[in-house]
């Protein structure tokens, strides 16, 4: 790691210090990340106790609602009263809604919770990442943002294994309750390391357009997941929720138009490099994060593998997401460039989903675990390029503002990628002839698909083949329209040094009327 021209940067911390404050950091994201996928291997368990299993998507869908729904908030927050002390509140929150988890007495409860759980989370996701553009200079940050990545990874690669674990060790209520330690923790490091600065500018909260954007936000994803929650996309219920996302939306921007400190400021458009970004974003969550349950499911469906040995494939897409993300960010840090990566990782997406799109039931399964790996280095290489594009792009007193768009649309574009491929998975099964509501529907549980005849087998494996035929070719054509934006992107060439912030312009007296 090449030394920096002078022990402190303009944090005010020393190398050490600052290295300190970024494990409490990813400390935090572990456990912010880690709750989203422990929970899945634990509810059934969950449901058995509770019962209500019509809301079992609920348990999931309502973290994300309420994390995508404030991540703007807290970026601004951050600008306007200095990062350390939002980031507590973030992680207390997060905190007090895993210990209101792990004491439920209901479904009901169990979902409350999780919002509250939500409004914690999204604040820790948004503030790590404007943190990191405190402590570090622009090229050493993409060094330090490749370990992110990392993190992110591995707590979807472990989360569904330990929560099973826990579960039928200690209990489902655990799982949450692990999470009261590690947020102690973190909370002690930060109040302890990290420093507070505070803007000089006069704090103004738009309490009008955080509420219209947070109800945009929230109806946006809510309708993505209505084809569980209102039993299609296109039903009276999701059209009306969708309409009422596209009147907040346009409320939104009028809110912003004259707000004196907008939540995301609308001068940040005027640079083509943001919207860009956002762009890339959108797909590029499509593409990582919402594709991560389809592809379990194509391998236990074509290939007659259990849960477990499903998993290990899993390893290839998390090393190829490392292998990636690890060597961009080294790269981009040497050349103080990263629209280079960021187009290498979305033709490579682009690439091996088409490479998917063409694998059957009789593929061999180390051509699968290739590709996957492929496939995960093309993520890792294009999953800093966003947030760091996006961070050069804004002013210095719009960097948390611009970081919470850029996390919104990567949660946001996964939220609506996943209901899409579940939209596409329904179609084809229900146009294959088989019948998967009863009867040979039991071959969708993998256990029973192991018991069925060879050729009842060899049957739902071609069915399940054909329906990702065209998700994966659509997965393709997402990666695509990310791959576009970012060949516009205009070269940036990354300073190796962090400016130092514009003093505040000195208040103007009002005339006299």
């Amino acid at each position: 790691m090449p030394p920096l021209s002078s022990p402190e940067t303009p944090s005010g911390l020393t190398r050490r210090r600052r290295l300190v404050v970024f494990c409490f950091l990813m400390l935090s994201m572990f456990m912010a990340t880690l709750d989203n996928s422990i929970v899945s291997t634990a509810l059934p368990t969950i449901v058995g106790r509770f019962g209500a299993i019509e809301k079992f998507g609920w348990v999931s869908s309502a973290y994300l609602l309420a994390m995508s729904s404030v991540m703007p908030v807290y970026g601004k927050l951050g600008d306007l009263f200095g990062r350390k002390y939002v980031m507590m509140f973030a992680v207390a929150l997060f905190a007090v809604g895993s210990l209101a988890c792990g004491l439920a007495w209901s479904m009901d409860s169990l979902i409350a919770a999780r919002v509250l759980q939500g409004l914690g989370g999204g604040g820790i996701m948004v503030s790590i990442f404007s943190i990191n553009a405190d402590l570090f200079e622009p090229r050493e940050r993409a060094k330090y943002q490749s370990f992110s990545s990392l993190v992110l990874v591995a707590s979807g690669s472990v989360g569904p294994t330990l929560g099973g674990a826990m579960s039928e060790l200690f209990g489902w209520r655990s799982i949450f309750l692990v999470n009261l330690p590690i947020g102690v923790l973190a909370l002690s490091g930060l109040w302890l390391l990290l420093e507070n600065h505070r803007p000089q500018r006069q704090p103004k909260i738009d309490y009008a357009g955080a509420a219209v954007l947070a109800l945009a936000i929230g109806c946006t994803v809510l309708w993505a997941d209505s084809a569980q929650v209102f039993g299609g996309m296109f039903t009276p219920a999701a059209l009306g929720v969708l309409g009422l996302a596209a009147l907040a939306a346009f409320a939104w921007v009028l809110v912003e138009r004259r707000a004196p400190e907008p939540i995301v400021p609308l001068r940040l458009f005027r640079d083509p490099t943001f919207p860009l970004l956002l762009v890339v974003a959108l797909t590029s969550g499509s593409v990582a994060i919402g594709m991560v349950n389809f592809h379990a499911l194509f391998l236990q469906m074509t290939t007659g593998l259990s849960p477990a040995h499903a998993g290990l494939f899993f390893i290839a897409i998390t090393g190829g997401i490392a292998a990636g993300s690890l060597s961009a960010g080294r790269l981009i840090s040497r050349t103080g460039q990263y629209k280079p990566f960021l187009v290498a990782g979305l033709a490579l997406s682009v690439a091996m989903m088409l490479v998917m799109s063409r694998l059957h039931a009789g593929t061999p399964l180390w051509m699968v675990a290739v590709t996957l790996l492929l496939h995960g280095a093309g993520v890792g290489l294009g999953q800093q390029a966003p947030v760091l594009g996006a961070q050069l792009a804004a002013p210095r007193a719009d960097i948390g503002a611009a970081t919470g768009a850029v996390t919104l649309c990567r949660m946001a574009g996964a939220a609506l990628a996943i209901s899409l491929y579940g939209a596409i998975i329904s179609s084809s099964l229900a146009g294959s002839g088989l019948n998967f509501t009863g009867g040979e529907g039991a071959a969708i549980a993998p256990d029973a698909l192991a018991a069925l005849p060879e050729a009842a087998q060899r049957g739902v494996a071609l069915a399940f083949s054909d329906a990702f035929t065209w998700l994966y070719a659509a997965a393709a054509g997402i990666a695509a329209v990310g791959l576009a934006a970012a060949l516009m992107l205009r070269p940036v060439q990354m300073p190796a040094h962090m400016a130092a912030p514009a003093p505040a312009p000195a208040p103007q007296p009002r005339p006299a009327e």
